[in-house]
């Protein structure tokens, strides 16, 4: 039996050892997560005991972020090279002894240090846990993809009240210590259980997908036009997510619906905190979702609808941000098909670059996520001098063209790439890199 690649599917069925190597995964990624996510919750007591200003102890955060954004291909060429499970180990003592220096800094520079060496780590454990991923499921990269990120969030989710409480009743020294340590014991133990998949789950195949068999190296896959057509929908896309980060509660407060008092199931809390733990909500759901459905449709069609509605709420902010209640509405919206950028073009690179190099394609691709950031700090001078309509109005536009790009341009030109390489395949006789695209 074939699929839309004429691949023919695995007679091996791997069983559910790939299930236990996703479930490693996830569990590694939720070891990372409040190296980014729990952060915040550390900075006032710094503050407090030192004196060295927000601004400045929040670069330590910036300096994090840009290391393991911009690190992340070359840990992914090792993942490619000797395997997942190194990669974690080393990742594991990274983001241990990160947090194990921050515990002890007395200087910012030691600080910078502790972020620098958690940045490391970070992206040894995140490429490995992805591209693991993506490998495992060549049928189901969706989904896996989805999952796997998803636990980025909810290892957040599960411990941020612990660490706040550790840090109202130890200080943050202590709590900096010990879940440093274990989470760094957590990935080492994961990452240990983490193996290549066989020859038997790279042979699988998708019915619903444009799949190559072959393998780009890396230094090939940047060469090509499809290539950088998925980096500037990525930093399109990106941009505006990072931007709505970042500047939803100066917007909300601008507008002045940020204090507004509500009172969900119960629960007082103002329209900011609602509509910031309902993204975080939605986000979380959005990413396996929408690579479970981009396995079943399609990558670029999936694309198309989630950045569609994103752009729909963008706007919607733009001209209704002021309503409290379209506030809380669509926020969530936006954010429910924001997250999954991370699920879906790392699925779509390996679709279509192949699973050898999976890992590094994947993570040269990431990189957009770095190029986006850059773009962030616009959005304050754009809002100054035009208003916070004309940035989420930009930013609707910027996912309307990423969708449109999608259907238009993506979609053909993987379909003319995938068959120009399946006639290079039967040219050279070679099984392992023939592919079968059928054409339109």
């Amino acid at each position: 039996m074939t699929g839309m690649t004429g691949l023919p599917k695995a007679d091996i069925n791997p069983g559910y050892f790939r299930w236990f190597q996703l479930i490693c995964g996830i569990i590694c990624m939720a070891t990372i997560a409040n190296l980014q996510y729990g952060w915040t919750l550390f900075v006032d007591p710094i503050d407090t005991k030192f004196h060295w200003g927000r601004a400045a102890i929040q670069l330590s955060f910036t300096i994090f972020v840009v290391v393991e954004t911009w690190l992340v291909p070359f840990k992914a060429w090792f993942v490619d090279k000797y395997g997942p499970s190194r990669v974690v180990a080393f990742g594991a003592i990274g983001i241990a002894l990160g947090w194990v220096i921050n515990s002890q800094a007395s200087s910012i520079m030691m600080l910078y240090l502790g972020a620098f060496v958690s940045g490391i780590g970070a992206a040894a454990i995140w490429s490995a846990s992805v591209g693991n991923a993506l490998k495992w499921f060549p049928d189901r990269r969706g989904l896996a993809a989805g999952l796997t990120i998803a636990g980025f969030g909810a290892g957040a989710a599960i411990t941020i009240v612990p660490i706040a409480n550790s840090i109202a009743a130890n200080g943050y020294e202590r709590t900096f210590l010990w879940f440093g340590i274990g989470q760094g014991v957590i990935a080492l133990i994961m990452g240990l259980c983490l193996r290549r998949p066989s020859a038997s789950v790279v042979k699988l195949a998708s019915d619903s997908v444009l799949q190559t068999s072959g393998n780009t190296k890396p230094v090939d896959a940047v060469k090509t036009p499809v290539f950088w057509l998925m980096y500037v929908m990525f930093v399109l896309v990106a941009s505006c997510g990072l931007m709505a980060i970042a500047q939803l509660g100066p917007y909300a407060k601008d507008l002045k619906i940020a204090n507004i008092p509500v009172s969900p199931f119960g629960i007082e809390m103002t329209i900011l905190t609602l509509a910031i733990s309902l993204d975080r909500i939605t986000d979380g759901i959005g990413r396996p979702l929408f690579g479970y459905i981009s396995d079943r449709i399609g990558r670029e069609n999936t694309m198309f609808i989630a950045f569609g509605v994103g752009a729909v709420a963008l706007m919607g902010l733009s001209q209704f941000g002021s309503n409290p209640a379209l506030f809380i509405v669509m926020t969530p919206l936006y954010f429910w098909v924001f997250g999954e950028i991370f699920t879906l073009f790392p699925s779509i690179c390996a679709d279509t670059f192949g699973n050898k190099y999976a890992t590094t394609n994947a993570g040269l691709l990431y990189t957009a996520k770095g190029t986006a950031a850059l773009i962030v700090p616009a959005a304050s001078i754009v809002a100054a001098s035009h208003g916070w309509s004309t940035v989420f109005g930009l930013a609707s536009a910027f996912n309307l063209t990423a969708a449109l790009l999608a259907i238009f341009a993506l979609k053909p030109l993987r379909r003319r790439y995938l068959a120009k390489r399946a006639i290079i395949g039967e040219a050279s006789s070679t099984p392992s890199t023939a592919h079968a695209v059928p054409a339109e």
